[in-house]
């Protein structure tokens, strides 16, 4: 929807002369307003060039409009209902965070949420400029089985205990405050004590896609490692906590490894992958369930298995892959927890359920 005219922003609650100081000393960005089932969300920018705003998979770049000869950059935005979404403005080849909106997730990144979308209480807003603060537990771990040398960062919540093994450990570092969120929770009652390890990733498909070599070392030089570092850490109920290719291959360590990866937070994961899926063109239209669901049909024994599936809402395509695989994973005998969070593939949505999942994977 799109409005015309000059209640555009009146409309919103904004008011002054679009462009004038007076009107940005008061605006704000984004300002949800109800529409049918949704939400029109109006994204404001000050500048001298045109932007897009770019979402996190959620939707194609939408080009902002200027207001007159001013300085004053704007787009109406339809959302669903229930979203989190992660965005930014692209000048050019530059991108930029929104200025207006106070919650960001650190570098270039900001976040809109509807107002219906479930709160996240556990997550600082993180500025443009701030710099995260890092975990004093500094491992450097030099791995025979996958080749060169990796800083694991590793972080006591409440004073340690049952080790956390967060894939893609950088964008939890830099990114997204899981230190602090973990700490709030636990400081909260709602997640137990922990001991996070970041495990930061070179070559995500490579490493991701259902191969041994990443758990054979994870197993027999990185946690070994940890236990070592003085952090009090239990890796006998380690947690494995991974989205998208980081989910697929939380599930395969499941499999392949039973006998200690036990636990396991699994939030959208890629479960349309098969080893050929990187060639079509459309490697969510293959089998469903991919590569793992054709190994779930065998009914291996699950029982000892404890897994939390999440995945996006409006995640349309991959709905389907990850519906047949937690049932399946049912079937075989695990206990399963299925929820499905107010985003599409994206962080900003996937953080709240770690938080949940990891409590409920130890409880």
């Amino acid at each position: 929807m799109r409005r015309a005219g000059a209640d555009t922003f009146a409309a919103f609650g904004l008011t002054g002369e679009p462009g004038t100081d007076a009107f940005w000393a008061a605006a704000t960005s984004p300002v949800p307003l109800p529409d049918g089932d949704g939400w029109t969300t109006l994204f404001l920018r000050r500048g001298a060039r045109a932007a897009n705003i770019v979402f996190e998979s959620w939707s194609a770049p939408v080009p902002m409009r200027r207001w007159g000869d001013t300085d004053c950059w704007y787009a109406e935005v339809s959302m669903p209902a229930r979203l989190r979404v992660t965005y930014r403005f692209l000048v050019g080849d530059t991108a930029y965070a929104d200025p207006l909106n106070p919650v960001g997730a650190g570098g270039d990144l900001s976040i809109a949420a509807t107002p219906d979308a479930p709160a996240q209480p556990h997550w600082p807003p993180v500025d443009a400029a701030d710099v995260l603060p890092l975990p004093r537990t500094r491992l450097r771990w030099t791995s025979e089985r996958l080749g060169g040398r990796r800083t694991v960062r590793v972080h006591p919540v409440g004073g340690g205990g049952p080790v956390v093994l967060l894939l893609d450990g950088d964008d939890w570092l830099y990114l997204h405050p899981a230190t602090a969120a973990f700490d709030s929770a636990f400081a909260s009652g709602e997640a137990p004590a922990v001991t996070l390890v970041f495990l930061p990733t070179r070559d995500r498909e490579a490493e991701f896609t259902c191969r041994p070599a990443l758990w054979e070392a994870v197993r027999d030089e990185l946690l070994p490692l940890v236990a070592r570092s003085g952090v009090r850490a239990e890796p006998d109920r380690l947690v494995v906590a991974g989205q998208s290719l980081g989910g697929l291959s939380a599930l395969y360590a499941a499999l392949e490894f039973p006998e200690w990866v036990s636990r396991v937070a699994c939030q959208s994961a890629s479960l349309w992958w098969t080893p050929d899926a990187a060639d079509p063109a459309d490697p969510l239209g293959g089998p469903v369930g991919g590569a793992l669901a054709a190994r779930l049909r065998a009914r291996p024994d699950l029982s000892g298995l404890r897994i939390a599936f999440d995945v996006g809402e409006h995640e349309t395509r991959m709905l389907p892959h990850c519906a047949l695989v937690e049932t399946l994973v049912e079937q075989a005998g695990a206990t399963v927890r299925v929820s499905r969070s107010a985003s599409d593939h994206d962080r900003a949505g996937w953080r709240q359920a770690l938080l949940r999942d990891v409590a409920w994977a130890l409880a």
